[in-house]
């Protein structure tokens, strides 16, 4: 299912001339894999971070240092700053990824933050929307991560298809 997506996904990218970038917390770069997976990714796809780490995503993607302090970085503004960072991040020759798209929330076993495991926020962020997304996954914690690739490449596609 999600290799049929992520196609799905860079052909609606390329169809549009769009490039993308990748940001991921809870998926530790298995969203990107998985687009990799894709002959002829290259054409779209510029680059990924895996920000794993709280101050990572403010060091590198941009993140408001006050808001992750607020909240935690499963918030649903934490994934759409994550998802407007990565452009720049993997910007080529001073042009910003058109698009780019996080993963952020609790695969488990447990929550640090008392939110529920299986809470995860998606990000996307085109030329012309900005959303998140927000998940109630059910199982354990590889079946959350893998869900969650899923459900962004999923919400990448219905974005772009806007």
């Amino acid at each position: 299912m999600s290799e049929r997506a992520s196609a799905a996904v860079l052909s609606a990218l390329a169809r549009r001339g769009w490039t993308l970038g990748v940001a991921e917390s809870l998926t530790g770069g298995a969203l990107c894999a998985e687009i990799v997976s894709v002959p002829g990714a290259s054409a779209v796809l510029l680059g990924g971070v895996t920000a794993y780490a709280t101050p990572v995503k403010n060091t590198v993607l941009g993140v408001d240092a006050d808001l992750l302090a607020a909240h935690g970085p499963v918030h649903p503004q934490v994934a759409l700053e994550m998802a407007d960072g990565v452009r720049r991040v993997v910007s080529v020759d001073g042009r910003a990824a058109d698009v780019g798209v996080s993963t952020t929330g609790i695969a488990g076993p447990d929550s640090p933050d008392g939110q529920p495991v299986g809470t995860v926020h998606i990000g996307v962020v085109t030329p012309m929307a900005a959303r998140t997304i927000e998940f109630h996954l059910q199982g354990d914690r590889a079946a959350i991560r893998e869900q969650t690739v899923v459900v962004a490449l999923e919400a990448l596609l219905a974005t772009i298809a806007e």
